[in-house]
């Protein structure tokens, strides 16, 4: 086979070039399609893209222009590069990067500089650029599992792993060179597999780590989508749908299991009178109010839900009727003592609450819930800021 058909570091600099430019144009035309929090993100990743794509350019073409300026300016396109992805993934974890990154970029466009103007080493620049990419890679893999104990997807997962694997080739790459003696005029040099390998492992990361990067952007997003279905978008509770389907399932595994089981609905008294009064935001802020007492009375196995309006749901799990009334009477009296504060005006809220508990005629979730509807009626028609029990009549008030 002819030689001219092998592939030569300037030929694998220029196929890896081409490779980036056409994921950061990917990117680019899918950037309004990303949820806004994530496009600051994007956007960084497609600029460390580019700036990638600008480096194995001028590397590629080093011998077009004075090296003196070539190769600072290239290697600091490079770590400028790696620098934004570290950026970009520092932003989609909800984290600031430090000003300390910018130090091994410094350190490396000066060194290369000296190294390629006034004391030529081309070993040196490998090492020193070498070291100061493996610390930029390191550091966003680093970021990256961090995250995934939060937050874990396979794709967020992916793109840390890939972070790793290249931060940890750059660094065996500088210490290759440091204690090797080998030799060499440039980094185009194929006699080199060091000079071939290196610009196939760094396509990989603005290619195929392009891929899992949008890959986690749509599983945040997808995930996203999931919690605000199931969540009430004011208390931060689950809401209606979520409380229905937890109780139905809760409902047939205490139902074949024989367990206890009852459901507690929760009214806020006399709601509309502090809407009229103070303004919806007020009603606002008193919801969350509730919310918060409640969630300090509850128990870690009940799920509290807003059903709607000032209407909460408890599902009470291995709860009998004597204990699911101490638990409403507990819940009621905290509301009753809690003063919530609005603007420095105190106001007194109270609850009626029914309490229904699994039966064997019952047949689903519904029938539960419809008793203990009925028994949140019963509580308010007796006067409000009291506990009713539907099945045996029980009454816990003032």
């Amino acid at each position: 086979m002819p030689s001219s058909m092998s592939l030569d570091p300037r030929t694998a600099l220029l196929i890896a070039t081409l490779m980036m430019m056409l994921n950061g144009i990917v990117l680019g035309l899918m950037h309004k399609e990303l949820a806004e929090d994530v496009r600051p993100s994007a956007f960084n990743w497609r600029v460390g893209t580019l700036l990638l794509a600008v480096a194995c350019v001028l590397l590629a073409l080093q011998g077009l222009l004075p090296r003196a300026f070539m190769l600072p300016f290239a290697n600091g396109c490079l770590l400028l590069g790696l620098l934004a992805y570290l950026r970009a993934v520092s932003l989609f974890c909800n984290k600031r990067i430090s000003l300390v990154y910018l130090l091994p970029i410094l350190i490396t466009v000066i060194s290369i500089y000296w190294f390629t103007a006034h004391n030529p080493n081309v070993i040196a620049r490998i090492v020193i650029g070498s070291f100061a990419m493996a610390i930029l890679l390191l550091a966003s893999a680093l970021y990256l599992f961090n995250f995934t104990q939060q937050d874990s997807s396979i794709s967020q997962t992916a793109l840390a792993t890939i972070f790793l694997f290249i931060g940890m080739f750059m660094l065996i790459r500088g210490i290759y060179f440091l204690v090797s003696p080998t030799t060499m005029a440039t980094i185009l040099d194929d006699n080199s597999w060091w000079n071939i390998l290196t610009p196939i492992f760094a396509a990989t990361l603005p290619v195929i780590g392009t891929t899992a990067y949008l890959l986690m952007c749509s599983h945040r997003m997808r995930t996203r989508w999931e919690i605000a279905a199931s969540t009430d978008y004011l208390t931060g509770l689950p809401n209606r749908r979520s409380v229905v389907l937890a109780g139905n399932l809760t409902f047939h595994s205490a139902q074949r299991n024989k367990m206890a089981l009852s459901v507690a609905v929760i009214d806020v008294d006399h709601f509309k009178n502090i809407n009229d009064r103070f303004g919806h935001d007020a009603g606002d802020l008193a919801l969350k109010h509730i919310v918060a007492v409640l969630e300090t009375i509850g128990r870690k196995m009940d799920l509290l839900g807003r059903f709607g309006g000032e209407e909460f749901v408890v599902l009470l799990e291995q709860t009998n009727h004597e204990q699911a009334l101490v638990i409403a009477q507990r819940m009621r009296l905290a509301v009753q003592h809690s003063v919530f504060d609005l603007t420095g005006q105190a106001i007194t809220m109270t609850v009626s609450i029914g309490i229904a508990t699994i039966q064997e005629a019952d047949q689903s979730f519904d029938n539960l819930l419809q008793r203990a509807d009925k028994a949140l009626y019963m509580a308010k028609g007796l006067g409000r800021n009291r506990v009713e029990f539907a099945d045996k009549l029980t009454t816990v008030s003032t």
